[in-house]
């Protein structure tokens, strides 16, 4: 009798410690996910990707990283800061990776630079989804009212700690609308985006050192009117963007160049802007160094083909 309790207290006490094992083997591979997101998620601050001068070597790496952050946000679905990490490198690679390339094509190459801008808005939008999931996290709900009530019933549930979230969902949104400005689903939601970034910038006029004014370039100046655009305000973005940036970044000069120049037929000030796009520095400002590299490249590509950007008098009607 003795025997048999010994025996049931021993498999018992084997079962409580497996289980112990496995509870301890859970936690464990949590931890371990959680301290490799943490990282990930922190990386906004390191200069390992945007400080580099090797464009090339930093976009072969990046699909791996993507699919890692990816991985990690699956094994830890309710980690806002990572969902907002992974929806930032998806922006970032696409816009550097997949949309910049595909503005660099020859214009006869119509098919392969239409199949491209697609891929960069489906990445663009997979990126603002990964930053709703991060805003849903913290604030429950806010997902429900975005959809049904827009920005408008969204927004007041978010809050100055926001303001990354709003940034980037807002940057990926209106980048998506700029891949494929004639898609109807876009052009309806696209004030939305707008919002949230005017909400990070009446937080922080000064937010990333001009960031939000620097969308805001592109936006205004291409943008029709009944959307919001408007040259005063491209060029009011534009002059406020260089002053946060202390005219270290090559992005605004290009974004006006590209924006409100060609759409005045202004070549003079096109090259204009370009040129001093081309003389900063780009070892002046190491976390914006890889940034910079990549719009330079745009930016002597851009007027190496002058002429596809405006009329001569030969083609004038």
């Amino acid at each position: 009798m003795r025997t048999g309790l010994v025996a049931r207290a021993t498999i018992v006490s084997s079962g409580v410690a497996v289980s112990l094992v496995l509870l301890a083997s859970c936690s464990i591979n949590q931890f371990a996910v959680r301290t490799v997101a943490g990282f990930l998620a922190g990386s906004g601050q390191s200069t390992v990707f945007t400080g580099d001068d090797d464009p090339e070597l930093v976009g072969a790496a990046l699909p791996f990283a993507l699919k890692t952050y990816e991985s990690l946000l699956d094994a830890d679905s309710g980690n806002a800061p990572l969902a907002l990490a992974t929806g930032r490198a998806f922006v970032s690679y696409a816009y550097a990776f997949v949309q910049t390339p595909a503005d660099e094509l020859p214009s006869g190459n119509v098919e392969e630079q239409h199949a491209l801008k697609l891929r960069a808005k489906g990445l663009f939008l997979r990126a603002r989804g990964y930053v709703l999931r991060g805003l849903e996290v913290r604030h429950p709900g806010f997902r429900a009212a975005l959809e049904s009530g827009g920005a408008t019933a969204a927004l007041p549930l978010a809050t100055r700690a926001d303001a990354d979230y709003l940034y980037w969902a807002g940057a990926a949104w209106l980048a998506a609308f700029s891949a494929d400005p004639f898609d109807f689903a876009q052009i309806v939601t696209v004030t939305q985006a707008v919002a949230f970034l005017q909400r990070v910038q009446s937080w922080d006029d000064s937010y990333g050192a001009g960031a939000v004014h620097e969308l805001f370039i592109s936006f205004y100046g291409s943008a029709p009117a009944d959307l919001g655009g408007s040259e005063q305000k491209a060029r009011d973005s534009f002059a406020r963007a260089v002053a946060l940036s202390r005219g270290l970044r090559a992005g605004p000069y290009i974004a006006l160049a590209t924006a409100v120049s060609v759409k005045r037929q202004d070549e003079r000030e096109f090259r204009d802007l370009l040129g001093k796009a081309l003389a900063i520095d780009v070892n002046a400002d190491v976390p914006d160094r890889l940034v910079n590299i990549i719009n330079q490249r745009k930016a002597q590509w851009m007027l190496d083909h002058v002429d596809d950007y405006f009329l001569s008098e030969g083609d004038a009607p």
